[in-house]
């Protein structure tokens, strides 16, 4: 798939050990959003490396989607919010869209479009003004189509498919982007086991060979686990923990924050997390 640089020092020159220290794909200092007027997130601090995963967790509320909107800017974060060393605001509309590709948890989705042309919106940055998508936006785009396992629903309307079919067009939407920064927003929520492995693996196989950064929010802590670099527990808006899934996924954290009775075992990819009924 095509890959553009990101803005800024984020490549990488080459050279030796007085190489300058790597620009981080995501910094975000001190970010507060206020929506409503009530305060969604306090004091967040984060940092991703450039190729890194970084999952989201916490309880519902805390601010997990708010978070991935400001990086994304969907919310008003400037000054607080850097891609690759560039200020958020200092990034036009299609700047900003060929650096970072948002899969939300329900997109706006035009009625009657069908799966192909919804997927092409991705190549949008790339097509200049009053101009139309050339024959290499359809070549990626029908590469992403095969590698999500939809090339059968190119002509389908988008309203006519299943939740778990949808969510896979969305995927493919943002992969068709292009863009080296990827936030999920629950991306596997209405996902069957076998398409969630599928999808997951498919963006941790393009981490790996084409430098996708992925900063994510995720419900099912064992898979979160088993896929994520790093882990942020947020709750009531503010980061209470952070570090490897061994070092969150924890007892003591999940029941003090999640308020519920879990056992935490070893897993082969990471800790697996299961809910137990409280004693009588």
């Amino acid at each position: 798939m095509t890959r553009t640089d990101p803005p800024g020092n984020a490549v990488r020159p080459s050279g030796n050990a007085a190489e300058p220290p790597e620009v981080p794909a995501v910094e975000v200092r001190d970010l507060q959003v206020r929506l409503g007027g009530a305060l969604i997130l306090a004091g967040i601090d984060l940092t991703v490396r450039a190729g890194e995963w970084v999952t989201v967790i916490g309880p519902n509320g805390a601010g997990k989607s708010t978070l991935l909107r400001a990086v994304g800017g969907l919310l008003p974060a400037p000054d607080t919010v850097r891609l690759f060393g560039t200020p958020l605001g200092a990034l036009r509309r299609r700047e900003r869209a060929r650096v970072v590709a948002t899969v939300a948890q329900s997109p706006v989705v035009p009625p009657g479009m069908a799966v192909l042309d919804y997927v092409l919106l991705g190549r949008n940055p790339y097509i200049p003004p009053l101009g139309r998508e050339s024959a290499a936006d359809l070549a990626v785009v029908h590469e992403v189509l095969d590698r999500l396992d939809l090339a059968g629903f190119r002509g389908r309307e988008l309203a006519t498919l299943s939740g778990g079919e949808r969510q896979r067009v969305f995927l493919a939407r943002a992969l068709a982007q292009g863009a080296t920064l990827l936030l999920l927003d629950e991306p596997t929520s209405a996902l069957d086991i076998g398409h969630q492995q599928e999808v997951l693996e498919l963006v941790d196989q393009l981490r790996r060979t084409e430098g996708l950064t992925v900063l994510a929010t995720m419900h099912d802590l064992s898979i979160a686990g088993e896929y994520a670099d790093r882990m942020v527990l947020l709750a009531d808006g503010r980061i209470v923990a952070t570090g490897t899934p061994h070092q969150v996924l924890t007892e003591d954290l999940l029941s003090r924050h999640y308020r519920a009775h879990v056992k935490v075992i070893p897993g082969p990819h990471g800790p697996l997390v299961l809910p137990t009924r409280p004693h009588p």
